[in-house]
């Protein structure tokens, strides 16, 4: 029942518009230059003088989280359809979420360690993020080829696509803005907040802009796809503070990386996924070939409305329970 409703999903397309994957890129863009705005590099040596955080960080974001999400497919690999895994595996590719400092700021957790991880694995999604989409989809269509399922042959990302995508979204609007706010330092002082907050509200409004054409379908499927991202979710949480956990870090410091594990930038693989160099029309959105992949997409789509949600309800919930100085 469920894995046929699942099914059901990748021949469903949703009405984005002809200039969303632009329009979203732009506001993505927008969010990086803002985020860079916090990013000094006396901020990032402060961090970097004790490093164990932020590597923690960097190793739960950038493994952690792929490897617990291949575990988490393995377990339910029999309700799960591949465009589905394939999403799932693709949002646990993405780097950071661009709201996690933000998030971090209202849990009264270590914001420069968030700015700094925020950064770190912003500058790397070029490489990494090709690289574990690449690596976990064919481990994923690998196992489910051993277990019998019908799925796709072996995944071919075109890395220089991705490379040049994630670039000019993530890498040149942060090397901007941590240039514009050493040469302003003034200017960048003023604006900081109210660009920041200028950001968030703009990718609310266009994650809803998303939603709202397409509520009657999101409506038909949400129980599935809403208890499937609730369970990824949760765990890339999970992920992120057990782990932290076990490094035994200060509690500052877990509630950062809980938080920054735990929010993807999935507006970023909507942005890959709606790009016809990276995924081709003639072979990811084919009836001839039988490839179709909304589930890619609905996955994808409500992970970035459910994690604004989950991760605003976590920072509340830890900023009612703030850290004592024995803690710190």
């Amino acid at each position: 029942m469920i894995k046929e409703q699942l099914q059901s999903l990748d021949s469903v397309c949703l009405n984005l518009g002809s200039g969303t994957g632009l329009i979203m890129s732009i506001v993505l863009a927008l969010i990086m230059f803002g985020i860079a705005l916090s990013i000094k590099p006396e901020t990032l040596k402060d961090v970097f003088i004790k490093p164990k955080s932020i590597i923690t960080g960097i190793v739960l974001q950038w493994v952690g989280l792929p490897l617990v999400t291949f575990l988490l497919i393995v377990l339910f690999h029999s309700f799960l359809t591949p465009m589905v895994c394939l999403g799932m595996i693709l949002v646990a590719s993405c780097p950071g979420g661009n709201i996690s400092n933000f998030m971090s700021s209202l849990s009264k957790a270590n914001v420069e360690l968030s700015v700094s991880l925020a950064a770190v694995s912003t500058v790397s999604a070029p490489v990494i993020t090709p690289f574990n989409f690449w690596f976990w989809g064919n481990l994923y269509l690998k196992y489910a080829s051993l277990s019998g399922t019908i799925v796709l042959p072996q995944l071919q990302i075109p890395f220089s696509e991705i490379f040049k995508t994630v670039f000019v979204i993530l890498g040149i609007p942060i090397m901007m803005g941590m240039i514009f706010s050493q040469y302003f330092p003034k200017v960048t002082a003023k604006i900081r907040k109210p660009f920041n907050i200028f950001s968030i509200v703009v990718f609310v409004v266009m994650v809803l802009g998303m939603f709202i054409p397409n509520r009657r379908l999101f409506v038909d499927y949400i129980i599935f796809i809403f208890i499937l991202v609730l369970i990824h979710n949760a765990c890339a949480f999970g992920t992120g503070y057990l782990g932290a956990g076990i490094m035994k870090l200060p509690l500052k410091d877990r509630r950062s990386i809980t938080i920054e594990v735990g929010i993807q930038n999935s507006g970023l693989g909507l942005t890959m996924l709606l790009n016809p160099s990276i995924f081709k029309p003639e072979i990811w959105n084919n009836p001839e070939t039988g490839i179709l992949y909304g589930g890619m997409l609905f996955v994808t789509a409500w992970w970035g409305i459910w994690h604004i949600i989950s991760g605003l309800t976590l920072s509340a919930f830890f900023r009612k329970h703030p850290v004592k100085e024995e803690e710190v």
